[in-house]
């Protein structure tokens, strides 16, 4: 192309979640837990699930369908597309290479890009990946399309209140409302048991609890202070927490999001001259002298910082929750609902000009950190409006999902346990309760071949 594009970044966000959630008071009764035990303590309300009718590929179809409609984008104006996910129906055959029935009707099969694979963090490997095709010399002048999807899925036990499912689909390209800070982005990768799928005929993980929180800590450590470093070099000022609009994490459970908040500060807290902490951590100097690494798991040092931070947290991060808390872990989806969370809990002009500094994390491990900076432009006309506008049905169609009991959704959970590798089989998940426009798995044949049908929509004409 011969130019380096400008203002890389989000053109338009397409998310969408289950029709059919679980009130998590209910499940702390149904599972004979202590009342609190995971609103309060884990700080989740309601928890998203599919039926068998619904899988990675229909989510995906969903979701891709559904930005295209929304934008009026042409799948001839997409040039690559790739899909983060650890939902893994096929060792073989990519979730992209499904998607492509949207394309073949429009005669378009020159699309770059497949899966990448690492536990919740693929969907930010598909970004990075997006963002780089439409700044190199492959770039063709058509838009890049990041596309996440999970179904977080636990076996009984207390893992399983933690779970969700949800796809985003995430069209990247140039002059952009959402744009992507370059020279500023910071990764830490190692490797780690923490969480991880060795059962390949399994949902289930096998989660090693405490190791995975001192796993995502350590790396939001790490990722903080280089994004901070780079981001003080590049711009010749000091960087922490003040210079930052909004802070959004990966979210396993809120409780973790709101600690994680209080570990930044902990870490300008750190970083901070001790000459200068009188003046500015006055409530936090009988905590000077601690080390991060001596912190994970300290009660004192993390209520000390929970406090210090709980008007940054319900300022900077807490509007980012709003999916989180009310469909659960979406596993690679995750943080990128917390942005679209952002973006509808606030009014377009208050957003104009933020900087939101995002954290990935996926376990086994891989991690990063880095920002984007909101177009100062909200007037009614602007790309800015226009994409949060898109986002207005999100709220509405949150309280129209249907509110499942416990024994319900135990019921389903086994269902996929049992037949999550049958063939043939024909699911027998309700569709009625299907949002409009959900492509659902309609059979899966003797040789493991799936067929997807959608729910009607005004000018949508159904199977594929």
């Amino acid at each position: 192309m011969g130019s380096w594009p400008n203002d890389v970044g989000i053109i338009a966000l397409e998310l969408i979640f289950p029709s059919q959630f679980v009130d998590q008071t209910k499940l702390e009764a149904y599972d004979g837990v202590s009342a609190g035990k995971y609103t309060i303590g884990l700080g989740q309300d309601k928890m998203g699930f599919c039926t068998d009718r619904e899988d990675v590929h229909s989510l995906c179809l969903t979701v891709v369908q559904k930005l295209v409609e929304k934008h009026n984008i042409k799948y001839s104006e997409i040039g690559r597309l790739e899909v983060g996910t650890e939902t893994i129906i096929d060792k073989s055959k990519s979730v992209k290479s499904v998607l492509m029935q949207l394309f073949e009707p429009h005669g378009i099969t020159d699309i770059e890009g497949i899966d990448t694979t690492n536990a919740c963090y693929g969907g930010t490997a598909a970004l990075f990946n997006a963002i780089s095709w439409i700044e190199s010399s492959a770039w063709d002048g058509r838009y890049a399309l990041a596309v996440a999807a999970d179904i977080a899925v636990y076996a009984k036990g207390s893992a399983r209140p933690t779970g969700g499912a949800g796809a985003v689909a995430i069209l990247v390209g140039p002059n952009a409302p959402l744009v992507f800070d370059r020279g500023v982005r910071a990764s830490y990768m190692r490797h780690a048991y923490d969480f991880y799928k060795p059962d390949l005929a399994s949902e289930y993980p096998t989660v090693d609890g405490k190791l995975s929180i001192q796993c995502y800590l350590q790396a939001l450590d790490h990722c903080y202070q280089l994004y901070c470093k780079k981001s003080s070099k590049l711009n010749n000022i000091s960087v922490n927490l003040d210079n930052i609009d909004a802070v959004l994490f990966h979210s396993p459970y809120c409780k973790l999001v709101q600690k994680s908040l209080a570990r930044l500060l902990l870490n300008d807290f750190v970083r901070t001259p001790p000459e200068n902490i009188p003046k500015s951590f006055p409530t936090l100097q009988s905590m000077a002298g601690v080390k991060l690494e001596n912190t994970y798991f300290d009660r004192d040092v993390e209520k000390a910082f929970l406090t210090a931070s709980k008007d940054i947290y319900e300022k900077k991060t807490k509007p980012a929750l709003l999916i989180a808390n009310q469909v659960g872990n979406m596993y690679t989806p995750s943080v990128y609902g917390g942005l679209v969370s952002l973006l509808v809990s606030k009014d377009v002009s208050e957003l104009a000009g933020n900087k939101i500094c995002l954290f990935s994390y996926g376990s086994g491990l891989a991690s990063s950190m880095f920002s984007i900076t909101v177009s100062k432009d909200a007037s009614e006309n602007s790309s800015l409006f226009k994409l949060v506008s898109n986002l207005s049905h999100i709220k509405p169609l949150l309280e129209k999902r249907v509110s499942v009991v416990p024994e319900q959704f135990s019921n389903v959970m086994e269902i996929r346990e049992k037949h999550g590798h049958s063939a043939p089989y024909k699911p027998e998940g309700p569709v009625d309760t299907l949002f409009p426009g959900t492509y659902y798995l309609e059979s899966i044949d003797e040789m493991h071949r799936r067929v997807y049908k959608r729910v009607p929509i005004a000018n949508a004409n159904g199977t594929i």
